[in-house]
């Protein structure tokens, strides 16, 4: 997690320590609850644990994925001009990581669903006969 604004802000304008606590306490809750709604209760069918780290997403999936024997798994990014956006923290971790790192590419199911919902959104015809079965 980051401080609102980034480290950078926080380092202008230093926020009192009770601040900070309830801001990673809340990073805490959110990672615990997306991780129970993506596993379930069940969980993944592996050993499992959420760890909070205060840094910049890419600076610290690498530093927490820092043994010889971790696999850093990741998001390799949406294709076409969003590419110029987005896919940062995988590049930053297939740079720097001192360990496998696997780039998961998206969907290509994905980028249909976001055609439909621009259509949608922009009142165009839908020709579903092209979307993939």
């Amino acid at each position: 997690w980051e401080p609102p604004g980034g480290e950078l802000a926080a380092r202008r304008s230093p926020v009192p320590p009770p601040l900070v606590e309830e801001w990673q306490r809340t990073a805490r809750e959110r990672l615990l609850g997306l991780l129970g709604e993506v596993f379930g209760d069940p969980g993944p069918g592996v050993p499992l644990h959420g760890t909070v780290v205060r840094a910049s997403p890419g600076l610290a999936l690498v530093e927490t994925a820092d043994r010889d024997d971790d696999i850093l798994v990741v998001g390799a990014g949406r294709r076409g001009w969003h590419r110029a956006f987005s896919g940062r923290v995988a590049r930053y971790c297939l740079a720097h990581a001192h360990c496998p790192v696997l780039a998961i590419p998206p969907s290509p199911l994905e980028e249909e669903l976001a055609s439909a919902h621009r259509r949608n959104a922009w009142h165009l015809p839908l020709n579903v006969r092209k979307l993939p079965c």
